[in-house]
C-alpha cells in the first residue's frame, strides 16, 4: 500500500473512532432531552446541616418507556410521591443526604470486591433491612444487586440484593417494581459538599449485556445506571 493510501485509511480510521465518540458522549452524556431532576432542595436553606431524605429503586429493567429494556434506578418524586424514571437530582449545599435505595434486582458478583466495602457515608457503614454493614462480599454469599458510586466524593455503595434462591426466581417484572416484590432496604447519609456542583454518580457492577465487559449500554446511560448530582449552594 502506497504512503498516500495508508495516510488516508488512518485518517478515515480516526474519523471513524472520533464520529463513534462524539455520538457517545451526545447521545448518552448530553442529551439536552435526557431525563428530568427531582429537585429535593425546595424549603431547605444551604449550608445549614439540614437533612433531606432521597428515596431510589433499583429494578431488574425497564417497562415505563420504549427504550431497551434494561436494568434501571428510579427516584420518588419529593412533590408527587410517583417513582420517576430518572437518575437525575438536585440536593442542597452542606446538607445530610439520607438515602434509602431497594434494592429489586437479582445478585451479581462484583468484578473488584474492593466495591463492595461502604466508604465516603456517614460512619462508613450502611443498613441492610436495618442490620448495620461495612461490607458486602458477593462472592461469599449471593447479596449485591448494584452499587451507588460518587466517586469524586469518595462514595461507594453496594446495594443488596435479595439473597435467597426463591427472590431470585421471582424478580419484580413490571417496573417500577412495588413492596410485594422481593427487595432488600438500604439506608445510608452522607453530607454533600458546603460548594456547589454537578457529580457524576454511577453503578459500577458491569450490567449491560451483550457489551464489551458488561459496560455499555445502560451503565453508561444516565437514566438508567448513571446519572447526575447536582449540588446546590
Amino acid at each position: 500500500m502506497s504512503l498516500p493510501a495508508r495516510v488516508a485509511t488512518l485518517i478515515v480510521a480516526f474519523l471513524a473512532v472520533a464520529a463513534l465518540t462524539g455520538f457517545v458522549v451526545v447521545h448518552y452524556l448530553l442529551a439536552s432531552t435526557g431525563p428530568p431532576v427531582e429537585d429535593f432542595t425546595a424549603h431547605v436553606t444551604p449550608d445549614t446541616g439540614a437533612s433531606v431524605d432521597v428515596v431510589m429503586q433499583e429494578a431488574p429493567q425497564t417497562t415505563v418507556t420504549t427504550d431497551p429494556d434494561w436494568v434501571t434506578y428510579f427516584i420518588l418524586s419529593p412533590q408527587t410521591r410517583q417513582w420517576v424514571h430518572t437518575t437525575n437530582f438536585a440536593v442542597p449545599a452542606g446538607s445530610r443526604i439520607n438515602m434509602t435505595i431497594f434494592g429489586y434486582d437479582g445478585c451479581t458478583p462484583l468484578r473488584n470486591p474492593l466495591w463492595g466495602k461502604v466508604t465516603g457515608t456517614t460512619g462508613n457503614v450502611i443498613f441492610v433491612d436495618g442490620k448495620r454493614v461495612s461490607v458486602l462480599n458477593s462472592w461469599a454469599e449471593c447479596s449485591v444487586g448494584h452499587t451507588f458510586a460518587v466517586p469524586t466524593l469518595g462514595i461507594n455503595v453496594p446495594v443488596a440484593s435479595p439473597t435467597s434462591f426463591a427472590a431470585n426466581s421471582s424478580l419484580c417484572s413490571t417496573s417500577p417494581c412495588t413492596p410485594n416484590n422481593p427487595h432488600t432496604v438500604v439506608k445510608f447519609s452522607f453530607v454533600t459538599p458546603r460548594t456547589s456542583g454537578t457529580f457524576f454518580w454511577q453503578c459500577k457492577i458491569p450490567c449491560g449485556l451483550g457489551y464489551l465487559d458488561g459496560n455499555g449500554g445502560p451503565m453508561q446511560t444516565i437514566g438508567y445506571m448513571t446519572g447526575t448530582m447536582e449540588v446546590v449552594g
